[in-house]
Protein backbone atom coordinates (compact mmCIF):
# COMPACT_ATOMS: atom_id res chain seq x y z
CA UNK A 1 0.00 0.00 0.00
CA UNK A 2 2.85 2.28 0.63
CA UNK A 3 4.43 2.36 -2.36
CA UNK A 4 0.87 2.58 -4.12
CA UNK A 5 0.29 5.94 -2.37
CA UNK A 6 4.31 7.11 -2.85
CA UNK A 7 3.90 6.60 -6.77
CA UNK A 8 0.75 8.53 -7.01
CA UNK A 9 2.44 11.52 -5.10
CA UNK A 10 5.12 11.16 -7.75
CA UNK A 11 2.95 11.50 -10.53
CA UNK A 12 1.52 14.46 -9.19
CA UNK A 13 4.91 16.12 -8.23
CA UNK A 14 6.18 14.84 -11.68
CA UNK A 15 3.16 17.49 -13.20
CA UNK A 16 4.25 20.05 -11.00
CA UNK A 17 8.29 20.10 -11.51
CA UNK A 18 8.84 18.06 -14.74
CA UNK A 19 5.84 19.06 -16.44
CA UNK A 20 6.81 22.88 -15.71
CA UNK A 21 10.88 21.91 -16.58
CA UNK A 22 9.41 20.66 -20.17
CA UNK A 23 7.39 23.58 -20.44
CA UNK A 24 10.25 26.16 -20.07
CA UNK A 25 12.73 23.97 -22.69
CA UNK A 26 9.73 23.85 -25.10
CA UNK A 27 9.18 27.75 -24.46
CA UNK A 28 5.25 28.04 -24.41
CA UNK A 29 4.31 31.65 -25.42
CA UNK A 30 0.95 33.16 -24.27
CA UNK A 31 1.49 35.95 -26.79
CA UNK A 32 1.08 33.36 -29.46
CA UNK A 33 -2.18 33.70 -31.80
CA UNK A 34 -3.16 29.78 -31.81
CA UNK A 35 -4.11 28.02 -34.94
CA UNK A 36 -7.50 27.70 -33.23
CA UNK A 37 -7.84 31.55 -33.64
CA UNK A 38 -5.67 32.18 -36.20
CA UNK A 39 -7.49 29.35 -38.51
CA UNK A 40 -10.86 29.06 -36.98
CA UNK A 41 -13.02 27.06 -39.55
CA UNK A 42 -16.03 25.88 -37.75
CA UNK A 43 -14.66 22.40 -38.08
CA UNK A 44 -12.17 21.22 -37.09
CA UNK A 45 -10.07 24.54 -35.92
CA UNK A 46 -12.80 25.63 -32.71
CA UNK A 47 -11.93 27.85 -29.89
CA UNK A 48 -12.95 25.57 -26.81
CA UNK A 49 -12.44 26.09 -23.01
CA UNK A 50 -8.99 24.67 -21.46
CA UNK A 51 -11.15 22.71 -19.16
CA UNK A 52 -13.11 21.05 -22.04
CA UNK A 53 -10.22 20.62 -24.01
CA UNK A 54 -8.83 19.09 -21.01
CA UNK A 55 -11.50 16.35 -20.99
CA UNK A 56 -11.43 15.34 -24.44
CA UNK A 57 -8.00 14.62 -25.05
CA UNK A 58 -7.56 12.97 -21.85
CA UNK A 59 -9.95 10.63 -22.93
CA UNK A 60 -9.39 10.52 -26.46
CA UNK A 61 -5.95 8.98 -25.22
CA UNK A 62 -7.28 7.04 -22.73
CA UNK A 63 -10.08 5.27 -23.41
CA UNK A 64 -10.00 1.72 -22.19
CA UNK A 65 -5.89 1.42 -22.83
CA UNK A 66 -4.64 2.54 -18.98
CA UNK A 67 -7.25 -0.03 -17.47
CA UNK A 68 -6.76 -3.04 -20.07
CA UNK A 69 -3.23 -2.59 -20.30
CA UNK A 70 -2.69 -1.85 -16.83
CA UNK A 71 -4.97 -4.91 -16.13
CA UNK A 72 -2.53 -6.92 -18.46
CA UNK A 73 0.94 -5.41 -17.19
CA UNK A 74 -0.55 -6.21 -13.27
CA UNK A 75 0.58 -9.76 -14.41
CA UNK A 76 4.22 -8.81 -14.74
CA UNK A 77 3.82 -7.76 -11.21
CA UNK A 78 5.16 -4.34 -8.83
CA UNK A 79 8.01 -3.99 -11.42
CA UNK A 80 4.41 -2.27 -13.78
CA UNK A 81 4.33 0.44 -10.79
CA UNK A 82 7.57 1.62 -11.60
CA UNK A 83 7.00 1.78 -15.47
CA UNK A 84 4.05 3.49 -15.20
CA UNK A 85 5.50 6.14 -12.74
CA UNK A 86 8.73 7.21 -14.48
CA UNK A 87 7.26 6.00 -18.01
CA UNK A 88 4.33 8.80 -17.47
CA UNK A 89 6.67 11.71 -16.17
CA UNK A 90 9.65 11.29 -18.19
CA UNK A 91 7.95 9.84 -21.91
CA UNK A 92 4.70 9.36 -22.33
CA UNK A 93 3.89 13.21 -20.60
CA UNK A 94 6.98 14.88 -22.27
CA UNK A 95 5.70 12.92 -25.71
CA UNK A 96 2.34 14.13 -25.54
CA UNK A 97 3.20 17.50 -24.35
CA UNK A 98 6.10 17.82 -27.79
CA UNK A 99 3.39 16.68 -30.23
CA UNK A 100 0.73 18.85 -29.16
CA UNK A 101 2.58 21.97 -28.69
CA UNK A 102 4.55 21.15 -31.83
CA UNK A 103 1.17 21.15 -33.96
CA UNK A 104 0.13 24.38 -32.32
CA UNK A 105 3.25 25.77 -33.52
CA UNK A 106 2.81 24.52 -37.10
CA UNK A 107 -0.54 25.73 -37.53
CA UNK A 108 -2.24 22.35 -35.94
CA UNK A 109 -0.35 20.13 -38.36
CA UNK A 110 -0.67 16.16 -37.92
CA UNK A 111 2.11 14.14 -36.57
CA UNK A 112 3.43 12.95 -40.19
CA UNK A 113 4.00 16.78 -40.79
CA UNK A 114 5.47 17.66 -37.63
CA UNK A 115 8.05 14.03 -38.01
CA UNK A 116 8.55 15.63 -41.58
CA UNK A 117 9.96 18.92 -40.37
CA UNK A 118 12.71 17.43 -38.13
CA UNK A 119 13.36 14.36 -39.33
CA UNK A 120 13.34 14.70 -43.34
CA UNK A 121 10.61 14.21 -46.12
CA UNK A 122 11.48 10.74 -46.36
CA UNK A 123 10.17 9.79 -42.80
CA UNK A 124 7.40 12.18 -43.85
CA UNK A 125 6.17 10.26 -46.33
CA UNK A 126 6.43 6.71 -44.63
CA UNK A 127 4.83 8.07 -41.19
CA UNK A 128 2.22 9.45 -43.54
CA UNK A 129 1.10 5.34 -44.21
CA UNK A 130 2.22 4.49 -41.19
CA UNK A 131 0.09 6.64 -39.00
CA UNK A 132 -2.78 6.37 -40.56
CA UNK A 133 -2.70 2.41 -40.63
CA UNK A 134 -2.53 2.77 -37.33
CA UNK A 135 -5.09 5.20 -36.46
CA UNK A 136 -7.71 2.45 -38.48
CA UNK A 137 -6.37 -0.52 -36.67
CA UNK A 138 -7.18 1.49 -33.75
CA UNK A 139 -10.70 2.29 -34.75
CA UNK A 140 -11.32 -1.39 -35.76
CA UNK A 141 -9.87 -2.63 -31.87
CA UNK A 142 -12.14 -0.14 -30.28
CA UNK A 143 -15.50 -1.01 -32.52
CA UNK A 144 -15.06 -4.78 -32.38
CA UNK A 145 -14.49 -5.29 -28.23
CA UNK A 146 -17.71 -2.75 -27.95
CA UNK A 147 -19.77 -4.68 -30.19
CA UNK A 148 -19.31 -8.47 -28.96
CA UNK A 149 -20.07 -6.78 -25.33
CA UNK A 150 -23.38 -5.02 -26.41
CA UNK A 151 -24.57 -8.17 -28.45
CA UNK A 152 -24.11 -10.34 -25.53
CA UNK A 153 -26.59 -7.70 -23.25
CA UNK A 154 -28.68 -6.86 -25.81
CA UNK A 155 -31.38 -9.93 -27.48
CA UNK A 156 -30.15 -12.42 -29.84
CA UNK A 157 -31.57 -10.93 -33.22
CA UNK A 158 -29.52 -8.12 -32.28
CA UNK A 159 -25.99 -9.94 -32.90
CA UNK A 160 -22.16 -8.61 -33.23
CA UNK A 161 -22.94 -7.23 -37.05
CA UNK A 162 -25.94 -5.02 -36.12
CA UNK A 163 -23.87 -3.32 -33.40
CA UNK A 164 -20.96 -2.72 -35.60
CA UNK A 165 -23.15 -1.20 -37.70
CA UNK A 166 -24.55 0.97 -35.43
CA UNK A 167 -20.89 1.81 -34.00
CA UNK A 168 -19.58 2.71 -37.50
CA UNK A 169 -22.65 4.74 -38.05
CA UNK A 170 -21.49 6.45 -35.00
CA UNK A 171 -18.11 6.87 -36.05
CA UNK A 172 -18.89 8.51 -39.49
CA UNK A 173 -21.10 11.16 -37.96
CA UNK A 174 -18.65 11.90 -35.24
CA UNK A 175 -15.58 12.23 -37.68
CA UNK A 176 -17.74 14.61 -39.96
CA UNK A 177 -19.65 17.06 -37.82
CA UNK A 178 -17.32 20.06 -36.18
CA UNK A 179 -15.82 19.08 -33.25
CA UNK A 180 -17.61 21.13 -30.98
CA UNK A 181 -21.07 19.43 -32.66
CA UNK A 182 -20.63 16.36 -31.17
CA UNK A 183 -17.32 15.58 -29.24
CA UNK A 184 -17.40 18.93 -27.40
CA UNK A 185 -20.43 17.94 -25.73
CA UNK A 186 -20.02 14.12 -25.12
CA UNK A 187 -16.58 13.61 -24.74
CA UNK A 188 -16.02 15.81 -20.89
CA UNK A 189 -19.11 14.03 -19.70
CA UNK A 190 -17.39 10.09 -20.17
CA UNK A 191 -13.96 11.93 -18.88
CA UNK A 192 -15.52 12.33 -16.33
CA UNK A 193 -17.10 9.09 -15.65
CA UNK A 194 -13.82 7.56 -16.10
CA UNK A 195 -12.01 9.57 -13.53
CA UNK A 196 -14.84 8.62 -11.22
CA UNK A 197 -14.57 5.04 -12.15
CA UNK A 198 -11.32 5.09 -11.41
CA UNK A 199 -11.29 7.20 -8.06
CA UNK A 200 -13.65 4.85 -6.49
CA UNK A 201 -11.89 1.86 -7.63
CA UNK A 202 -8.94 3.70 -5.87
CA UNK A 203 -10.94 5.14 -2.77
CA UNK A 204 -12.46 1.10 -2.39
CA UNK A 205 -8.72 -0.56 -2.26
CA UNK A 206 -7.37 2.10 0.09
CA UNK A 207 -10.62 2.06 2.75
CA UNK A 208 -10.89 -1.44 2.62
CA UNK A 209 -6.99 -2.39 2.99
CA UNK A 210 -5.88 -4.26 0.07
CA UNK A 211 -2.66 -5.69 0.35
CA UNK A 212 -1.19 -4.12 -2.42
CA UNK A 213 2.05 -5.57 -3.56
CA UNK A 214 5.08 -3.16 -2.58
CA UNK A 215 7.58 -1.78 -5.00
CA UNK A 216 10.81 -4.11 -3.16
CA UNK A 217 13.46 -5.87 -4.88
CA UNK A 218 12.20 -9.28 -4.10
CA UNK A 219 8.92 -8.02 -5.87
CA UNK A 220 10.93 -6.30 -8.93
CA UNK A 221 10.97 -9.69 -10.89
CA UNK A 222 8.70 -11.16 -13.56
CA UNK A 223 5.87 -12.85 -11.63
CA UNK A 224 4.13 -13.55 -15.14
CA UNK A 225 2.42 -16.60 -15.32
CA UNK A 226 4.11 -17.46 -18.30
CA UNK A 227 7.38 -15.51 -17.65
CA UNK A 228 9.72 -18.23 -20.07
CA UNK A 229 7.89 -17.42 -23.23
CA UNK A 230 6.63 -13.76 -21.78
CA UNK A 231 10.36 -11.89 -20.61
CA UNK A 232 9.62 -8.26 -18.47
CA UNK A 233 11.82 -6.63 -21.18
CA UNK A 234 10.40 -5.75 -23.41
CA UNK A 235 7.14 -7.41 -23.33
CA UNK A 236 5.99 -4.89 -20.00
CA UNK A 237 7.06 -1.72 -21.89
CA UNK A 238 4.45 -2.57 -24.74
CA UNK A 239 2.11 -4.24 -22.70
CA UNK A 240 1.13 -1.23 -20.60
CA UNK A 241 1.55 1.77 -22.96
CA UNK A 242 -1.45 4.36 -22.65
CA UNK A 243 -0.65 4.57 -19.03
CA UNK A 244 2.98 5.17 -19.80
CA UNK A 245 3.81 6.33 -23.11
CA UNK A 246 1.44 5.52 -26.82
CA UNK A 247 2.62 6.93 -29.98
CA UNK A 248 -1.28 6.90 -30.49
CA UNK A 249 -1.60 10.05 -27.89
CA UNK A 250 0.21 11.81 -31.18
CA UNK A 251 -2.24 11.21 -33.42
CA UNK A 252 -4.65 12.88 -31.03
CA UNK A 253 -2.66 15.50 -29.95
CA UNK A 254 -3.05 17.75 -33.18
CA UNK A 255 -7.30 17.56 -32.71
CA UNK A 256 -6.77 19.64 -29.17
CA UNK A 257 -3.80 21.75 -30.38
CA UNK A 258 -6.25 22.96 -32.88
CA UNK A 259 -8.97 24.54 -30.01
CA UNK A 260 -6.67 25.89 -27.67
CA UNK A 261 -6.57 30.04 -27.41
CA UNK A 262 -2.99 30.06 -25.00
CA UNK A 263 -0.10 28.19 -25.68
CA UNK A 264 0.21 28.35 -21.65
CA UNK A 265 -2.80 25.98 -21.45
CA UNK A 266 -0.59 23.08 -23.31
CA UNK A 267 1.05 22.10 -19.75
CA UNK A 268 -2.22 21.30 -17.95
CA UNK A 269 -4.01 19.62 -21.03
CA UNK A 270 -1.11 17.56 -23.06
CA UNK A 271 0.99 17.13 -19.97
CA UNK A 272 -1.28 16.54 -17.10
CA UNK A 273 -3.44 14.71 -19.25
CA UNK A 274 -1.08 11.88 -19.36
CA UNK A 275 -0.47 12.86 -15.51
CA UNK A 276 -4.66 11.56 -15.12
CA UNK A 277 -3.85 8.80 -17.37
CA UNK A 278 -1.10 7.42 -15.42
CA UNK A 279 -2.98 7.93 -12.57
CA UNK A 280 -5.86 6.03 -13.47
CA UNK A 281 -3.50 2.80 -14.98
CA UNK A 282 -1.79 2.84 -11.38
CA UNK A 283 -5.10 2.11 -9.28
CA UNK A 284 -5.71 0.06 -12.00
CA UNK A 285 -2.61 -2.48 -11.95
CA UNK A 286 -2.74 -2.00 -8.01
CA UNK A 287 -6.61 -3.35 -7.61
CA UNK A 288 -5.21 -5.93 -10.50
CA UNK A 289 -2.42 -7.10 -7.90
CA UNK A 290 -4.68 -7.24 -4.80
CA UNK A 291 -8.24 -7.82 -5.99
CA UNK A 292 -7.67 -11.60 -6.67
CA UNK A 293 -5.42 -12.28 -3.76
CA UNK A 294 -6.23 -14.20 -0.52
CA UNK A 295 -3.24 -13.14 1.68
CA UNK A 296 -0.44 -10.99 2.02
CA UNK A 297 1.52 -11.75 -1.16
CA UNK A 298 -0.45 -13.95 -3.56
CA UNK A 299 -2.36 -11.42 -5.56
CA UNK A 300 -0.24 -10.95 -8.24
CA UNK A 301 0.00 -15.24 -8.84
CA UNK A 302 -3.86 -15.14 -8.18
CA UNK A 303 -4.43 -12.42 -10.45
CA UNK A 304 -2.75 -14.33 -13.20
CA UNK A 305 -4.67 -17.73 -12.46
CA UNK A 306 -7.77 -15.76 -12.77
CA UNK A 307 -7.10 -14.11 -15.85
CA UNK A 308 -5.93 -17.98 -17.46
CA UNK A 309 -9.30 -19.12 -16.39
CA UNK A 310 -10.99 -16.29 -17.99
CA UNK A 311 -8.95 -16.00 -20.95
CA UNK A 312 -7.19 -13.29 -20.30
CA UNK A 313 -10.10 -10.98 -20.88
CA UNK A 314 -9.71 -7.76 -19.25
CA UNK A 315 -13.11 -6.66 -19.22
CA UNK A 316 -14.26 -9.74 -17.56
CA UNK A 317 -11.62 -8.39 -14.63
CA UNK A 318 -12.65 -4.89 -15.14
CA UNK A 319 -16.39 -6.08 -14.50
CA UNK A 320 -16.18 -7.75 -11.52
CA UNK A 321 -13.68 -5.38 -9.62
CA UNK A 322 -16.56 -2.43 -10.32
CA UNK A 323 -18.75 -4.83 -9.25
CA UNK A 324 -17.54 -5.98 -5.93
CA UNK A 325 -15.88 -2.81 -5.00
CA UNK A 326 -18.47 -0.17 -5.99
CA UNK A 327 -21.69 -1.97 -6.47
CA UNK A 328 -24.36 -1.83 -8.55
CA UNK A 329 -23.19 1.57 -9.24
CA UNK A 330 -19.72 0.18 -10.70
CA UNK A 331 -21.46 -2.11 -12.78
CA UNK A 332 -22.39 0.66 -14.23
CA UNK A 333 -19.57 2.27 -14.59
CA UNK A 334 -17.91 -0.82 -16.18
CA UNK A 335 -20.38 -1.28 -18.77
CA UNK A 336 -20.03 2.08 -19.53
CA UNK A 337 -16.53 2.32 -19.66
CA UNK A 338 -16.10 -0.78 -21.30
CA UNK A 339 -18.80 0.07 -24.00
CA UNK A 340 -18.67 3.82 -24.31
CA UNK A 341 -14.77 4.85 -23.61
CA UNK A 342 -13.11 2.29 -26.26
CA UNK A 343 -15.61 3.92 -28.65
CA UNK A 344 -15.08 7.64 -28.03
CA UNK A 345 -11.09 6.37 -28.85
CA UNK A 346 -12.05 4.83 -32.07
CA UNK A 347 -14.18 7.86 -33.63
CA UNK A 348 -11.23 10.19 -32.69
CA UNK A 349 -8.60 7.41 -34.72
CA UNK A 350 -10.80 8.19 -37.67
CA UNK A 351 -11.30 11.82 -37.23
CA UNK A 352 -7.44 12.27 -37.08
CA UNK A 353 -7.43 9.87 -39.92
CA UNK A 354 -9.02 11.76 -42.08
CA UNK A 355 -7.06 15.00 -40.71
CA UNK A 356 -3.97 13.44 -41.55
CA UNK A 357 -4.86 12.53 -45.28
CA UNK A 358 -6.29 15.94 -45.76
CA UNK A 359 -2.76 17.40 -44.64
CA UNK A 360 -0.69 15.69 -46.61
CA UNK A 361 -2.49 16.44 -49.27
CA UNK A 362 -3.80 19.65 -48.15
CA UNK A 363 -7.45 19.27 -49.09
CA UNK A 364 -9.29 21.34 -47.00
CA UNK A 365 -11.57 20.16 -44.75
CA UNK A 366 -14.28 23.06 -44.34
CA UNK A 367 -17.05 21.46 -47.03
CA UNK A 368 -18.70 18.30 -46.17
CA UNK A 369 -18.20 16.74 -49.38
CA UNK A 370 -14.64 17.05 -48.82
CA UNK A 371 -15.05 14.70 -45.77
CA UNK A 372 -16.91 12.63 -46.92
CA UNK A 373 -14.74 11.84 -49.95
CA UNK A 374 -11.35 10.84 -47.24
CA UNK A 375 -13.66 9.46 -44.71
CA UNK A 376 -15.34 7.00 -47.17
CA UNK A 377 -12.80 4.94 -48.03
CA UNK A 378 -11.25 4.71 -44.55
CA UNK A 379 -14.29 3.42 -43.19
CA UNK A 380 -14.74 0.61 -45.75
CA UNK A 381 -11.50 -0.70 -44.91
CA UNK A 382 -12.21 0.02 -41.15
CA UNK A 383 -15.00 -2.67 -41.81
CA UNK A 384 -13.54 -4.89 -43.61
CA UNK A 385 -10.59 -5.50 -41.16
CA UNK A 386 -13.48 -6.35 -38.06
CA UNK A 387 -13.58 -9.73 -39.72
CA UNK A 388 -9.97 -10.55 -39.26
CA UNK A 389 -9.35 -12.06 -35.45
CA UNK A 390 -9.57 -9.31 -33.09
CA UNK A 391 -5.84 -10.62 -31.14
CA UNK A 392 -4.07 -10.69 -34.57
CA UNK A 393 -4.95 -6.82 -35.20
CA UNK A 394 -4.35 -5.91 -31.54
CA UNK A 395 -0.68 -7.96 -31.42
CA UNK A 396 -0.06 -5.76 -34.44
CA UNK A 397 -1.37 -2.40 -32.66
CA UNK A 398 0.69 -3.58 -29.78
CA UNK A 399 4.25 -2.88 -31.44
CA UNK A 400 3.45 -0.10 -34.02
CA UNK A 401 2.04 1.75 -31.16
CA UNK A 402 5.38 2.01 -29.36
CA UNK A 403 7.36 2.44 -32.39
CA UNK A 404 5.34 5.44 -33.84
CA UNK A 405 5.92 6.71 -30.42
CA UNK A 406 9.16 6.53 -30.51
CA UNK A 407 9.86 7.99 -33.68
CA UNK A 408 7.81 10.98 -32.45
CA UNK A 409 10.13 11.23 -29.33
CA UNK A 410 13.43 11.61 -31.71
CA UNK A 411 11.58 14.47 -33.40
CA UNK A 412 11.04 16.16 -30.37
CA UNK A 413 14.63 15.94 -29.87
CA UNK A 414 15.57 17.29 -32.61
CA UNK A 415 13.75 20.28 -32.15
CA UNK A 416 14.99 21.03 -29.20
CA UNK A 417 18.92 20.92 -30.27
CA UNK A 418 17.27 23.27 -33.24
CA UNK A 419 16.34 25.98 -30.74
CA UNK A 420 19.58 25.20 -28.83
CA UNK A 421 17.95 24.00 -25.84
CA UNK A 422 19.16 20.52 -23.73
CA UNK A 423 17.57 17.84 -26.18
CA UNK A 424 18.20 14.96 -23.26
CA UNK A 425 14.50 15.87 -22.22
CA UNK A 426 13.57 13.60 -25.67
CA UNK A 427 16.58 12.38 -26.65
CA UNK A 428 16.99 10.01 -23.34
CA UNK A 429 13.18 8.25 -23.42
CA UNK A 430 13.66 7.94 -27.32
CA UNK A 431 16.91 6.12 -27.19
CA UNK A 432 15.09 3.65 -24.44
CA UNK A 433 11.65 3.66 -26.57
CA UNK A 434 14.26 2.54 -29.48
CA UNK A 435 15.76 -0.51 -27.43
CA UNK A 436 12.12 -1.49 -26.36
CA UNK A 437 10.90 -1.33 -29.64
CA UNK A 438 13.78 -3.50 -31.80
CA UNK A 439 14.17 -5.22 -28.55
CA UNK A 440 10.27 -6.26 -28.97
CA UNK A 441 9.63 -7.27 -32.79
CA UNK A 442 12.88 -9.61 -32.49
CA UNK A 443 10.92 -11.75 -29.47
CA UNK A 444 7.71 -11.05 -30.26
CA UNK A 445 5.42 -14.13 -31.99
CA UNK A 446 3.95 -11.78 -34.39
CA UNK A 447 7.42 -10.75 -35.00
CA UNK A 448 10.96 -12.94 -35.54
CA UNK A 449 9.78 -15.06 -32.25
CA UNK A 450 13.38 -15.38 -31.55
CA UNK A 451 14.93 -15.58 -27.91
CA UNK A 452 14.95 -12.71 -25.65
CA UNK A 453 18.69 -12.84 -25.24
CA UNK A 454 19.04 -11.97 -28.99
CA UNK A 455 16.07 -9.18 -28.74
CA UNK A 456 17.70 -7.97 -25.85
CA UNK A 457 21.60 -7.19 -27.51
CA UNK A 458 19.44 -6.37 -30.80
CA UNK A 459 17.49 -3.58 -29.22
CA UNK A 460 20.78 -2.49 -27.47
CA UNK A 461 22.88 -2.08 -30.98
CA UNK A 462 19.94 -0.83 -32.50
CA UNK A 463 19.59 2.57 -29.70
CA UNK A 464 23.58 3.04 -29.15
CA UNK A 465 23.10 3.11 -33.55
CA UNK A 466 20.52 5.58 -33.37
CA UNK A 467 21.86 7.70 -30.87
CA UNK A 468 25.15 7.86 -31.97
CA UNK A 469 23.59 9.34 -35.44
CA UNK A 470 21.40 11.98 -33.69
CA UNK A 471 24.24 13.02 -31.36
CA UNK A 472 26.56 13.59 -34.75
CA UNK A 473 24.19 15.65 -36.32
CA UNK A 474 23.24 17.11 -33.11
CA UNK A 475 27.22 18.32 -32.11
CA UNK A 476 27.32 19.56 -36.13
CA UNK A 477 24.69 21.56 -35.74
CA UNK A 478 22.63 20.25 -38.57
CA UNK A 479 20.11 21.97 -39.54
CA UNK A 480 16.23 20.84 -39.32
CA UNK A 481 16.10 19.80 -43.13
CA UNK A 482 19.67 18.76 -42.49
CA UNK A 483 18.63 15.90 -39.76
CA UNK A 484 17.55 13.33 -42.27
CA UNK A 485 19.41 10.38 -41.27
CA UNK A 486 18.41 10.70 -37.50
Amino acid sequence: MISFIISLIALVVGYFIYGKIVEKAFGADEKITTPAIRLEDGVDFVPLPWWKIFLIQFLNIAGLGPIFGAIMGAMFGPAAFLWIVFGCIFAGAVHDYFTGMLSIRHDGASVPEIVGKYLGNGVRQFMRVFSVILLVLVGVVFVTGPAGLLAGLTPEKLDKTFWLYVIFAYYILATLVPIDALIGKVYPIFGICLLIMAVGVGGALIINGYQIPEIVPSNLINMHGKAATTPLFPVLFVTIACGAISGFHATQSPLMARCITNEKQGRGIFYGSMIAEGIVALIWAAAAMSFFGTGANDGVAKLNEAMAANGNNAAWAVNVICNSLLGKVGGALAILGVVACPITSGDTAFRSARLTIADAINYKQEKIKNRLIISIPLFVVGFALTKIDFNIIWRYFGWSNQALATVVLWASAVYLTHIKKSHWLASVPAAFMTAVSIAYIIVAPEGFGLPSSIGNIAGLIGMVAVYGVFLSNANKGKSINDSKAV
